[in-house]
């Protein structure tokens, strides 16, 4: 039976998985934070921090003890049965059309700024970025461990200078006391900073691929988590401390990188910026190609999609995503449709999919992380509700998918 190559190492895997959290949320979520809880926001990154810690630790578990390319799907058939693991899987491929090309958008608005370029040039950005995403899946996930690895050190170097250079302003910033915090703006802004963690669930997808996946991955899941919450609550320190005036979200880094370096260091910070998007996209396409693959193999083994390349990497799926993604893109230039609605309820998705998770480590797990996992199953339903209404289109899709499942299972025994 083919198998995935394991070539990820501890700090590959740290890599990976900063640069995913941080991906486009680096250059604005600090400043909506700013925006929304002023002062407040300092404590809100740590008050975050304790409430994902949990979900990650359990994902963490789950792909210790779990190994899998299916990811959550792997999880909910293990824990319930086969036929709600593949729709499990199908389910998580539905965000593909929505949050994919919203990503790639976002990182070539980067050189849009720059420039001032047409949208014919943007999406041929657009484009050229998914054409060096099929590249590098063409050579493992080594390859992209490396990569991203490198992002993440160019990240966190951006980061340090800016705080090396503005240090006596963030230094001297004044932290609320907790008695003094103001709850209904912190908790407005947490509601928008839970995003910045979305995309735990796609670094599950790559644990078979770890030289020594029970050692290695959960490290590399709490190093990475922590690493990308002191970053954003860096930089939140440091918009809150040299920004003057009222807090424009897409102009608060750019600010301060000219006003820091001068206009010239504008180029670093696209280059950057773009990049950190890059990274972001990178990982999710790994991931929906090892899904694909993983699933096609369950369900159609005969198939291309189920087969992989000499160097044991799912190209075939890969270059599915990557053609399918570059026909939305296509349309949603031509169409001109609004990406901003839908993105909401892909987040839906996302949040449907970490209760899954949460809910295959109930049954799964034992002991203390049992009762964690519970825990972390309510948060879920929480955030589910907070969505309100949008999350019936997750809800509705997850339903859907289940039906022409058991119609499919009736079919093949009758």
């Amino acid at each position: 039976m083919e198998q995935l190559k394991k070539e990820l190492n501890f700090v590959q895997g740290v890599g990976l998985l900063t640069t995913s959290l941080l991906g486009t949320g680096i250059f604005a979520i600090p400043a909506i934070t700013a925006e929304i809880a002023g002062n407040n926001g300092l404590w809100a990154w740590p008050l975050l921090l304790i409430m994902i810690f949990p979900i990650g630790l359990i994902f963490a578990e789950l792909g210790k003890y779990y190994p899998s390319a299916g990811g959550v799907a792997y999880f909910v058939n293990r824990a319930f049965n086969p036929t709600l693991g593949r729709v499990s899987g199908w389910f998580f491929l539905t965000v593909i059309p929505f949050n994919l090309p919203a990503a790639l958008y976002i990182a070539s608005g980067f050189w849009v700024s720059l420039f001032n370029i047409p949208p014919f040039v943007e999406l041929l950005i657009q484009l050229m970025t998914l054409f060096f995403i099929w590249l590098i899946g063409l050579f493992g996930a080594g390859a992209s461990g490396w990569i991203q690895t490198l992002i993440a050190m160019l990240i966190i170097g951006l980061v340090m200078t800016i705080g090396f250079s503005s240090s006596p302003s963030v230094l001297t910033i004044e932290w609320p006391n907790l008695w003094q915090i103001d709850a209904v703006p912190l908790m407005s802004a947490l509601g928008v900073m839970f995003w910045c963690f979305v995309g735990i669930e796609a670094f599950v997808h790559l644990t078979t691929e770890f030289k020594r996946p029970e050692k290695d991955f959960p490290r590399a899941l709490i190093v990475g988590l922590v690493l990308a919450g002191f970053i954003y609550w860096a930089c939140t320190a440091a918009v809150l401390s040299l920004s003057t005036g009222s807090i424009v979200v897409t102009t608060a880094l750019p600010n301060i990188i000219e006003q820091l370096f001068g206009q010239q260091a504008l180029w670093i910070f696209c280059a950057i910026g773009y990049a950190a998007c890059f990274a972001t996209i990178n990982i999710y396409y790994q991931s929906y190609a090892r899904l694909i693959w993983d699933q096609t193999k369950q369900d159609f083994p005969s198939i291309w999609l189920a087969k992989l390349s000499k160097r044991s990497t799912p190209v075939n799926s890969l270059s599915f995503v990557i053609l399918l993604s570059g026909i939305f893109l296509i349309l949603i230039h031509f169409f001109t449709i609004s990406l901003t609605s839908l993105l909401i309820y892909a987040n839906g998705v996302f949040v449907f999919i970490y209760l899954l998770a949460m809910l295959s480590a109930v049954r799964l797990l034992k002991g203390k992380l049992r009762i964690i996992a519970a825990i972390c199953t309510m948060i879920c339903v929480g955030l589910l509700w907070v969505i309100g209404y949008k999350s019936l289109y997750a809800i509705g899709i997850f339903i859907f998918l289940w039906l022409v499942a058991k119609c499919l299972t009736l079919k093949k025994y009758h």
